[in-house]
């Protein structure tokens, strides 16, 4: 029997979450008896990077084990914080250049059903919808397939307003946090076919970890340097250089508008000293022979 270590981050969200599993199985990767985990989930607001290694570090410590140890390291790929899915992909991708280990990186919406199947066996169908903010949903169908031991994506990672969120034409659980941002725009539409709506089934490294354990067997991983977050939403701040094209057009603006406004100032003083000549002109002429 050998041992498989899989550390598992997750940042997408206001709290920094980290797990570690630690698993028995035989040469050809099947597993042995249920993998022992220990998880921190803190909420964190938007300091999870000052969290997040100190609580990797606590972690191995408990476990008795160290980063030696691991086998492979996944991470929440997004949809989510952008500042921190970029925060858990640079962690993911460090330690695993350091250590030369894959990277497995799961989508925070695969998580969420993940995690619905977790605490509800029967969660075989779920539409994990996140809040996006601005008023739209990051939203993923997925099927349980028992034969496969897998999740089969039905429809992929999307970005819609809640009325455009696509129901599937069977009982469902409703996973993730969008019910109860939006409420009755999603959830009055849903209540025909949804068996059940789990508003706790949010990004969590520990259902992430059992995700990434199954990607990992079954070789689904990538070197370090192709660890990337999946925004989804790909448009919500400039990028540099799209602010330096923006500074360099302005300044352009600026330049072509200075002669025509020495014109416009030049005629406004020549307009005032006619007119002061004008309102003062009898009186500058007396006296004179």
């Amino acid at each position: 029997m050998t041992q498989t270590v899989l550390l598992a981050l997750d940042t997408s969200t206001e709290f920094c979450s980290v797990a570690l599993l630690a698993t028995a199985g035989d040469a050809a990767g099947h597993a042995g008896a249920k993998p022992r985990a220990w998880v921190r989930h803190e909420e964190t607001g938007a300091v999870s990077s000052t969290r997040l290694l100190p609580a990797i570090r606590e972690l191995f410590a408990e476990a008795g084990l160290t980063l030696a140890d691991c086998n492979a390291i996944a991470f929440g790929s997004g949809p989510g914080s952008f500042t921190g899915l970029r925060t858990a992909t640079g962690v993911a991708q460090g330690l695993a250049f350091g250590l030369d280990l894959p990277v497995v990186p799961v989508s925070t919406l695969l998580v969420c059903a993940e995690s619905a199947r977790h605490r509800d066996p029967g969660a075989t169908r779920v539409l994990a919808a996140l809040d996006a903010r601005m008023d739209e949903i990051y939203w993923a169908d997925y099927a349980w397939d028992d034969a496969q031991g897998e999740w089969r994506v039905v429809h992929g990672a999307s970005l819609d307003t809640p009325e455009r969120l696509l129901f599937p034409d069977e009982p469902f659980t409703l996973a993730g946090n969008a019910a109860a941002a939006f409420g009755s725009r999603i959830v009055g539409t849903a209540a025909a076919a949804a068996r059940s709506v789990d508003g706790d089934a949010l990004p969590h490294a520990l259902p992430l970890a059992h995700a990434a354990l199954r990607a990992f067997r079954a070789g689904r991983t990538v070197p370090a340097d192709q660890a990337a977050p999946e925004y989804v939403r790909n448009k919500v701040a400039q990028t540099t250089a799209e602010r330096m094209a923006e500074k360099a057009a302005k300044a352009t603006q600026a330049t072509q508008a200075t002669p025509a406004a020495q014109t416009t100032e030049a005629t406004q003083a020549a307009n005032a000293r006619q007119t002061a000549a004008l309102e003062h002109g009898p009186e500058s002429r007396e006296g004179r022979p």
